[in-house]
This record gives C-alpha cells, structure tokens and sequence, in this order.
C-alpha cells in the first residue's frame, strides 16, 4: 500500500473528519484520480515527437497514455481531423498516490526558485490543474534522450464540493501552496 495512501486513510481522514466540518466519514473530501494532459502541437510536422512523447509520459507515469485525437480539422493551424495532437494519463487508486507523493516530494522541490504552486488554479467545483513547464523535473526522464522540452496539465479531481475544501485536502497531502502576501 501507498505510504500517502496510509497515511490519508491514518491521519488526514480522521483529522478532517474531527474538525466538525464534515458531518460523517463519508462526507470528507478524497482524491479520486490524477489526470496528466500534453498537447503535442508538433506532431503535425513531426510524426515521431507523439511517440517520444508517449514514452516520457509512460516513464513519468507508469501508464501507457491514451492518443487524442483532432475533433475537427483546423486549416489555419494545419490540423486535420483526428490527427494525433496531444497525450492523456489518468491515474487512479495505487499509481494515483504513488505518482502524488513523488511529484510533492520529489518533482517539485527540483524546480528552480520555486515559492509553492498556485492558490489559485482551483475551478470552483474542487479540482485544481497545475501546469509543469518542462518535463526535466521528472527523475525518469533522461537528459540525453529528450528531443524538445514539453510542459503538460496535471489536474486533480477530487470530491470535493467547493474549493476550500480541496485546499485544505491538498494541504493535507503536501500540496507546497504558495503563501500569499
């Protein structure tokens, strides 16, 4: 079992839950899954930047991403329908917590001069998207290997029903919220 895992079921759930905020166990806002997006622009010139890029997702993550497809074409940007343009992971149970106590503990904490994420990428129904610039953070990424430095969307859904309560969940997790002055 995930250490987050253990230590959500342990202590943060019974700590939330004692808190009065939340009325009974089941009220007590969870992490449901971790969704990891890259839109891979370059694709339409480059065929082989979707296949690099699904390697570095399938290494960061542990799961093979799921190809997304073009709805429509777009002649403006040279994209025709259902063309690879972009990456999707979502993670849940085990490999969810695993890859969430790697990033907080591990990832973040490589990035230069970082203050903390965003307080304020929450969407207003619980979920918060944290946008990472470059994949080179990521231990399992080699150095020599990447082509391009890609960013990607990690989103966390929650069941939260607003965005205080996901803060607070997240903070519980060792989400590094920046302080605001």
């Amino acid at each position: 079992m995930s250490v987050l895992k253990q230590k959500f079921d342990k202590e943060i759930r019974p700590a939330m839950l004692k808190s009065g905020e939340f009325d009974n166990i089941m009220r007590v806002p969870r992490l449901v899954k971790v969704v990891i997006n890259r839109g891979v622009g370059e694709a339409r010139e480059n065929s082989k930047a979707i296949d690099v890029s699904a390697k570095e997702l399938a290494d960061i993550t542990g799961q093979k991403p799921l190809m997304r497809l073009a709805k429509k074409a777009i002649a403006t940007f040279k994209i025709k329908q259902n063309m690879p343009i972009g990456l999707k992971v979502t993670l849940r149970g085990e490999r969810m917590f695993d890859f969430v106590n790697k990033l907080i503990n591990i990832t973040l904490p490589k990035i230069r001069d970082f203050k903390g994420v965003n307080p304020k990428s929450f969407d207003g129904r619980g979920n918060y998207t944290l946008g990472i610039k470059e994949q080179l953070i990521f231990p399992e990424v080699d150095y020599e290997k990447v082509d391009r430095i890609r960013g990607m969307d990690i989103t966390f859904v929650t069941t939260a029903r607003n965005d205080q309560e996901a803060r607070k969940l997240l903070e519980a997790l060792g989400m590094p919220f920046r302080k605001e002055s």
